[in-house]
């Protein structure tokens, strides 16, 4: 069971490992959007965000529905959202660190 835990994990950080999967992941966590949408807020090309969305699709981190010829995307899980604001909160922490490490260089000169 702890290795399939582990082997999970994994596959859910690779769908994330991408500057523009994580955007659109934070512009899903703020509602529902389409590619068209996606494309003129990223001002991408849509087979970009076509082809990261599809990668969130088959790792089942986001969800779609069509209506009409138009198809709708949102997160599969709400605790992404979660996940992606204690990684800013993780990244400002590592901001301050590197701050006050780099104050204290200053002032010892």
């Amino acid at each position: 069971m702890n290795s399939e835990i582990q082997q999970f994990k994994t596959e859910f950080f690779k769908a994330l490992a991408h500057p523009m999967r994580i955007r659109i992941l934070e512009l899903l966590s703020e509602g529902e959007k389409n590619v068209n949408e996606l494309q003129a807020i990223l001002g991408s090309e849509g087979s970009a965000v076509s082809q990261q969305l599809a990668v969130l699709r088959a790792k089942n981190v986001v969800a779609s529905v069509k209506e009409g010829t138009t198809v709708i995307y949102s997160l599969r899980d709400p605790l992404i959202k979660d996940l992606l604001a204690v990684a800013k909160q993780i990244f400002d922490n590592h901001l301050v660190n590197a701050i006050s490490l780099l104050e204290g260089m200053r002032s010892e000169s």
